[in-house]
């Protein structure tokens, strides 16, 4: 049972730690001190919802509905070009955490939502690929499998928002800004020609 569990977390941080669209808005936001609660808490449900989606079965329907992937596939490329231009501008005119206007709680529990179920990659990982994993071990050790992938989920967006919000205030310098928004934009637009290439 625990190594059911170990292989489930291990699988799930295997494939969450990746630099993606979602880890780098989750960098972002604790390096702001910026509704990381909020931002942590919705990246986390939203996986254990979608890794336990496809424990019970529903990677097969998404699989057999290649359309629904097509369709997420190109409004995910779009909202990650419009993401990724608007941070290359960001970068353009670098200012420190402080002089950054701040967002309201809406708007970025918007944006991670849109990061997260606009990208087609996600619904591979977590309910295609983890789900079909999760189901190898049979039926009823497919959830032990799958509560570890949920655990890593977990300890990696914590990890992540809480760890860049500790270090903050180390980070509060204007190259920074400008380094991490020029890295920010150029993983969204190679995310958005990944997308629409492959």
């Amino acid at each position: 049972m625990w190594s059911i569990w170990s292989t489930g977390l291990l699988t799930g941080l295997g494939l969450i730690v990746a630099i993606g669209a979602q880890n780098a808005f989750v960098l972002r936001q604790g390096i702001r001190r910026e509704h990381i609660g909020a931002v942590v808490v919705l990246c986390a449900v939203s996986d254990a919802v979608l890794i336990l989606a496809g424990t019970a079965g529903i990677g097969a329907l998404v699989a057999a509905a290649p359309w629904a992937l097509d369709l997420l596939r190109w409004g995910g490329a779009a909202y990650l070009a419009w993401f990724g231009i608007r941070s290359l501008i960001s970068a353009l005119k670098p200012s420190a955490l402080t002089a950054q206007e701040p967002r309201s709680r809406g708007s970025v529990i918007t944006t991670t939502l849109a990061l997260t179920f606009l990208n087609p990659h996600v619904y591979l990982d977590t309910v295609v690929l983890l789900g079909s994993i999760a189901n190898q071990h049979g039926p009823d050790a497919r959830w032990i499998f799958a509560a570890g992938a949920v655990a890593g989920s977990i300890l990696w967006f914590s990890g992540l928002g809480y760890g860049a919000r500790a270090l903050s205030g180390a980070l509060d310098r204007p190259r920074t800004w400008q380094v991490l928004d020029l890295l920010i934009g150029v993983v969204m637009l190679a995310l958005a020609a990944k997308l629409l290439l492959g």
